[in-house]
Order: C-alpha cells, then sequence, then structure tokens
C-alpha cells in the first residue's frame, strides 16, 4: 500500500512541475523575450562591389511596431544600440507602426524625436509595412526623423568615389498597386544606363513573398521584414507566419539571382509574445 500512495504522490509532483516549467516559459516570452534587442551579422560580398564601398555598413530595423511591447523608452533603447553599429545608412523596412497603436500628435511626436537621433551619415530610408497603411501620421513621422520615403522611389548612394549604388524601395501590397507598376520609375533609371551605371542595387520590400512577382529583377541585395519569422518557434519550427511571408519567412534566400534577407523584426503583432525568436536587427557589411 505504502509503494502505491508513493507513485500516487510521484506523478501529481510531476504534473506541478510540468505546470511550473510551463508558467515560467509563459511569463519569460511575454515579460522578458519580446523586450530583448539582439542583432545578427552578414558579409556581402561581390566583385562589382568597388574599394570605396569596401566596409560600407547598412543597419536593416523592421516590424518595431509601435504601440504595443515598444513605447518611448524601448524605442530610445533600440536607437542606442542601433548607433553604437556606427552604419553608413539605416533603413526601416515597414510597420513602425502597429494596427492597434492609438496615435495622436504626442505619439507621433515622440516616435519621430526618437527616430531622429539615429545617425546614420549618408542616408535613412524606409518603406511601408501593411500595419503603417492605417496611419495618415506616417509619412509625417519618416520625414520629421529625417528618413527618406523611400515608397515606389529610388535614391543614389555615394561613399568617397564616383561609383554609386542605388537604392529602391515598394510600399506593402496591401496598398493594391503591383509591385512591377511600382518599379517602373526605378526601372526606367535603372535601363537608362549604357555604362558607368551604378556598381550595386538595393530594393527595400516589406513582405518578402513579393520577391517572386518582380519582373526582369534588377536587383543584387533585397531586405525585407514582415514574417517576424513566426513570432513564436518551438525549436526551428515558426508557428504564425502571415500572409505575404509564407514562402519567404527565413533569414536568407537567394531567389532569380538576388539575395533575399528577411529581418526576423523588434515588436511583436496579435499577441504580445515572442519565443525562442529574439527580437533583433540585421547589420549588412559589404566586402570584396
Amino acid at each position: 500500500m505504502a509503494k502505491k500512495k508513493k507513485k500516487h504522490f510521484s506523478i501529481i509532483g510531476l504534473f506541478f512541475k510540468i505546470i511550473f516549467v510551463i508558467v515560467l516559459v509563459v511569463l519569460y516570452s511575454y515579460y522578458v523575450e519580446p523586450k530583448m534587442i539582439s542583432y545578427k551579422e552578414y558579409e556581402i560580398k561581390g566583385e562589382n562591389i568597388t574599394d570605396n564601398f569596401k566596409g560600407f555598413k547598412i543597419v536593416q530595423i523592421s516590424d518595431i511596431h509601435y504601440g504595443r511591447v515598444y513605447d518611448k523608452k524601448l524605442l530610445k533603447k533600440l536607437v542606442e544600440s542601433v548607433n553604437r553599429q556606427e552604419a553608413d545608412i539605416v533603413v526601416l523596412t515597414g510597420d513602425l507602426i502597429d494596427k492597434s497603436c492609438k496615435m495622436d500628435s504626442k505619439v507621433s511626436d515622440e516616435i519621430a524625436s526618437e527616430l531622429s537621433k539615429i545617425d546614420a551619415p549618408i542616408g535613412k530610408y524606409a518603406v511601408s509595412g501593411d500595419n503603417d497603411l492605417k496611419f495618415d501620421e506616417w509619412t509625417n513621422i519618416i520625414s520629421g526623423s529625417g528618413f527618406t520615403n523611400l515608397n515606389n522611389s529610388y535614391d543614389t548612394i555615394y561613399k568617397k568615389g564616383y561609383n554609386f549604388m542605388v537604392i529602391a524601395g515598394v510600399s506593402s501590397y496591401k496598398d493594391k498597386l503591383g509591385v512591377n507598376d511600382k518599379l517602373t520609375e526605378t526601372v526606367n533609371f535603372l535601363n537608362s544606363f549604357e555604362k558607368d551605371g551604378p556598381i550595386y542595387k538595393i530594393l527595400l520590400m516589406h513582405e518578402p513573398d513579393t520577391i517572386d512577382e518582380i519582373e526582369n529583377n534588377l536587383f543584387n541585395l533585397i531586405l525585407s521584414g514582415h514574417s517576424l519569422h513566426g513570432q513564436v518557434k518551438l525549436i526551428t519550427l515558426p508557428l504564425f507566419l502571415p500572409n505575404g511571408a509564407r514562402k519567404y519567412y527565413g533569414s536568407h534566400y537567394e531567389v532569380n539571382g538576388s539575395q533575399l534577407y528577411v529581418s526576423n523584426g523588434l515588436g511583436t503583432t496579435d499577441f504580445d509574445f515572442r519565443l525562442f525568436n529574439t527580437p533583433s536587427f540585421n547589420i549588412y557589411k559589404f566586402n570584396k
């Protein structure tokens, strides 16, 4: 009889241990991991990268979803972390604001104020995400913080020489305009060169799956976000993938000659949990 009672208590003890571990994991995934900030580094190599662009550095931030986990305090922490990387340019690939954000002039001003403190001597560029489309204030926040609105447009990048890169951008696919129509201005510019054109071509877009819709892809490097890499992972299995990031949701792919990098994002959406998927920004360092 004593042996049966001991076995009974051991089962109860195991049950409470399992419950305790589950509670710890839930608390960690809600209170700790979503507020962490890390970064991932990638080396970009190419024979067409000239000496003046050797060591050129891009920092990509994405999917902040301000108004959920991200507030002024956490955004300030992110800006400080980004500035420590001493990037040449900083790019924002959408979903700066979360769709649930209670936007007013105070919130708009505090976002712009913090983002304006990002240091990038050559330039700061942004495209909109699907959540950003809800807010007319997005445009003012971007311009007010010193970012160039690259939606469906392009810019040229120079660094210590006459060789130059082109950086282009497209807005979220949810604005209903086709990606090839959005790229018309950029493609016309790129096709205008018979020689001495850009040595490297970069595209910013929010939803990575959009890459399959691009006709005659001319870009060497494409940077996107949106997927949050599933937000919650069971080991390596992403659990929550949004439309627009069902095919390309991991860190890196080679697609039709382009190097596609997908940020796993900094914030949360729909629910404020992240697990085994630490929020991060990406660093790209160019080399020959």
